[in-house]
């Protein structure tokens, strides 16, 4: 853990949305030691949301061993000290989109979505898009709005990205990491720089 983490410098999370798969490792936070407030920032109604979902799925704010504060953001630009620029995405519920520029770099991190203008907004001329591949190849869905990892390349190549990193791949789709390299061949052959996401990966920009 400590490898990854500074626990010196201040800490910023920033929640899409509160769909289980996406806040059910706040568990973990009790292993933490920032020294530093903790800013977690999400959609409106993300205080009162995380506020119910507690135990089992995870543990209270209160009892963890440092200070955590809850942002709500509206759409559009906001100064956190860094840039940030939130957009909502095309999802079953509320979902937001962000766009982190810091250290003269640009990080768009879109993931629960479905193909949308906003998407392509907050990831045009990126350095890193991080973005999610649920579906398998020409897998569509209207119903629960995701990407196929067609469509991820697709959007890359028309918002100018440097980089695509594909994530959240549905563990019904994708059961292993051969599945998951093939979404990344086919995604190639539309942008070739990408990488498919795994257990451990890094990566610089």
């Amino acid at each position: 853990m400590d490898e990854y983490i500074n626990f010196e410098k201040r800490a910023y999370m920033f929640l899409s949305h509160l769909h289980l798969d996406h806040i059910v490792g706040l568990h973990v936070l009790g292993k933490f030691r920032f020294k530093q407030t903790l800013n977690i920032y999400g959609y409106e109604g993300t205080r009162d949301g995380l506020k119910i979902i507690r135990h089992p799925y995870t543990a209270p704010f209160s009892s963890l061993p440092f200070k955590t504060e809850i942002h709500e953001l509206t759409e559009g630009r906001h100064c956190l000290p860094f840039p940030v620029t939130c957009r909502l995405l095309l999802h079953s519920d509320p979902c937001l989109g962000y766009r982190i520029e810091i250290d003269d770099k640009v990080v768009a991190y879109c993931t629960d979505t479905g193909i949308c203008e906003n998407l392509c907004g907050l990831a045009a001329n990126a350095d890193l898009l991080i973005t999610e591949c649920s579906l398998r190849p020409g897998q569509k869905s209207r119903h629960w709005p995701h990407l196929n990892p067609e469509e991820a390349a697709e959007m890359a190549k028309k918002a100018n990205v440097k980089q695509l990193v594909l994530t959240h791949f549905d563990a019904h789709h994708y059961r292993t990491a051969e599945e998951r390299k093939e979404a990344e061949a086919v995604s190639k052959n539309i942008f070739e720089n990408t990488v498919a996401a795994h257990d451990g990966f890094e990566m610089g920009i």
